[in-house]
């Protein structure tokens, strides 16, 4: 189904100035600058309405954090949960992740999640998965010595392929679960998807994979 954009919703959302990178191409490689302190910086892919993100950064003031989404009329809402909290230590991109080596340099980033993508479930579709190989090497470029690559989904058949692909790309995996909420895993910060599939009953599977030195 082709997804109906709400009326307004660009215009509101190119109004916040504050938490909105329009150009974020000037700051490739300089992203520390753009921010108001140099401290590591976080980026979640396809940050959606922003419970996740906007969560993170209010926990951890001594981090930055950019929230990446391509549907306005969604991205408009993780902005507003932003200005509402007064949180200065995140900036939101209205971009294309496929995009990601147009804004963001060698090592710059320390961390990236990904939360509840798309599985693209058919085999032909593979290569769109946000966990497929060509993706998450990508990914390693943009980030630092030992960065981290945190994943979460509901679909057992894509977390079982990402942990292959993780494998292919010599990450080293940490903190496999296949039952998140019945697990030993502590501090675990949720998403407006997570809570709804949670309050179903449904599985939500996690993990992280490190870069090696």
């Amino acid at each position: 189904m082709r997804r109906r954009k709400k009326p307004g919703a660009k215009e509101k959302l190119l109004r916040h100035e504050l938490h909105l990178c329009k150009e974020p191409e000037k700051y490739k490689g300089h992203w520390q600058g753009y921010f108001l302190e140099k401290k590591p910086i976080h980026v979640e892919l396809g940050t959606g309405r922003g419970q996740f993100i906007t969560t993170l950064a209010a926990k951890h003031p001594d981090i930055n954090f950019i929230g990446i989404e391509i549907k306005e009329e969604i991205l408009l809402k993780a902005v507003e949960k932003a200005v509402a909290q007064g949180l200065r230590n995140i900036t939101f991109l209205w971009y294309d992740v496929n995009k990601l080596d147009q804004v963001f340099a060698e090592g710059e980033l320390n961390r990236i999640y990904i939360n509840f993508c798309d599985p693209w479930p058919k085999a032909r579709m593979a290569k769109r998965r946000l966990t497929h190989r060509n993706f998450i090497e990508r990914y390693k470029t943009f980030m630092g010595e030992q960065g981290e690559i945190h994943f979460k989904t509901d679909n057992e058949k894509l977390f079982e392929f990402s942990l292959n692909e993780f494998a292919a790309c010599d990450l080293r995996l940490k903190n496999i679960t296949f039952d998140l909420h019945q697990s030993d895993i502590k501090d675990n910060t949720t998403t407006e998807y997570e809570d709804k599939f949670a309050a179903m009953g449904m599985k939500i599977y996690r993990c992280e994979g490190r870069k090696r030195k």
